[in-house]
């Protein structure tokens, strides 16, 4: 028998069933006088009979015994392993890869529900641009220059187009790209999912969110239940159906923090009170803006205890970090803002959005100002969104919600690394 013909007979490891002639075809990641291990995408078995080098990919025709060893009575090398030096060297493909496939397989399977649960609500997928002539304004986002464009950072200024085109449902499954953002949690180049609802508030869309999360879970694991890596609950686990917890901004840092956050408040104040309640705020000083204080106690004594048990929506944001939220209606104070944490990751940032032409004109321009005066990339305002805003968008709200994070979560892994194919370090 020829080596395709013994391919066409193939059995995936993790479907072995019986004691009947099997045929493996996988890559050897070990050997010794006892057995091979032979690995394929869906697991791994232990080959005896036959010898069998380290690195190759082969094909094993045998019969399972009773214990699990696949009991070979011949073998053939596919691909010999040509690399010098040993196995699993620094660098190599397999290495690197095979403990990632399981998970590869599961986000192909959580993609899929996604685009079903948008899809059953009657929204439409926009497939968007990803070189735009402005990546946003936004103070804490750079952008990744292409040739005399920007890679998107979001695709936040072209949905809201569409809407203002006449879509009432839209959502986008992108790549993004945000310059300078590596670690556990974060890489140059991530999936996101954004969806908009006009004639909506941003109450919709925390419904939402808390829905789609819950079914991607279900779809993936089988349960709303995950057991997230960097959570504090001393290995209980996540209950990701609805209703999540819900609190303000303002009410998170009195019952944290120890202190009020108006929006209205200097920097100078907002720091005498953090330092008062006995806050670190490592790396904030007398001359560091508003927002820098404002995180800096937010990520010490808050962020910390959300989403413990069940995810946090926290909503409410001070004005300052308006981005382009609209303000409450009845206390400017505030902006229709929430972000949603969950076992120690925040999920999304959602917005009631800001429709008024005049109003998006002076944030961008204290955007521009603001990244000015702390020697940050100036970028070009978007004159067609503007554009877009004076012909009229409708009321609306919309939400920006990580896959890798949402990965990460279900899948209980403590990198991004971990769900993805290749980080920005592995290219």
């Amino acid at each position: 028998m020829d080596l395709d013909a013994l391919i066409a007979r193939r059995t995936f490891i993790a479907e072995l069933r019986g004691e009947h002639p099997e045929v493996v075809c996988g890559r050897v990641a070990a050997a010794s006088e006892v057995g091979a291990r032979v690995v394929d995408s869906t697991g791994w078995i232990l080959v005896a009979g036959v010898a069998l080098r380290p690195g190759d990919w082969v094909v094993v025709e045998g019969t399972l015994g009773r214990n699990g060893i696949l009991l070979a009575t011949r073998s053939t090398v596919a691909t010999p392993y040509r690399k010098a030096g040993h196995f699993g060297s620094p660098g190599d493909e397999f290495v690197r890869l095979s403990p990632r496939l399981g998970r590869l397989a599961l986000r192909d399977k959580a993609m899929q529900a996604v685009r079903a649960f948008f899809h059953q609500r009657g929204f439409i997928e926009v497939e968007t641009p990803l070189m735009v002539p402005s990546p946003g304004l936004e103070l804490h986002l750079d952008a990744v220059t292409a040739d005399d464009k920007f890679l998107i950072t979001s695709p936040e200024y072209q949905l809201k187009r569409v809407l203002a085109g006449g879509a009432d449902k839209v959502f986008s499954i992108c790549r993004c790209f945000r310059r300078g953002e590596r670690g556990p949690h974060h890489n140059p180049e991530f999936t996101m999912i954004e969806w908009y609802r006009a004639w909506a508030g941003y109450e919709a869309i925390m419904a939402d969110t808390e829905e789609l999360v819950a079914a991607v879970a279900r779809a993936v694991l089988g349960t709303t239940h995950a057991r997230p890596p960097d959570s504090t609950d001393g290995g209980a686990g996540l209950e990701l159906a609805p209703p999540w917890e819900r609190i303000t901004v303002g009410g998170a840092m009195l019952r944290w923090a120890g202190f009020a956050v108006n929006g209205d408040e200097t920097a100078a104040d907002l720091l005498a009170r953090a330092r008062t309640a006995g806050l670190a705020m490592s790396g904030i000083d007398d001359r560091s803006p508003w927002d820098d204080v404002f995180f800096a106690a937010f990520l010490e004594a808050v962020e910390p205890q959300l989403g413990q048990g069940r995810p946090t929506i926290v909503y409410e944001w001070p004005a300052p970090l308006a981005a382009l939220a609209r303000h409450k209606p009845g206390d400017p104070r505030v902006v229709e803002r929430f972000e949603a944490y969950a076992g120690g990751l925040e999920l999304c940032n959602a917005f009631g959005e800001l429709t008024d032409p005049a109003e998006q004109r002076r944030r961008f321009k204290k955007d521009l100002a603001d990244r000015a005066a702390r020697k940050k990339p100036l970028y070009p305002v978007d004159m067609k969104f503007l554009a877009a805003l004076d012909e009229g968008l409708p009321p609306c709200a919309g939400i920006a919600l990580g896959i890798d994070r949402l990965m990460m979560l279900l899948l209980g892994a403590p990198d991004i690394r971990d769900v993805v194919a290749f980080t920005a370090d592995e290219l």
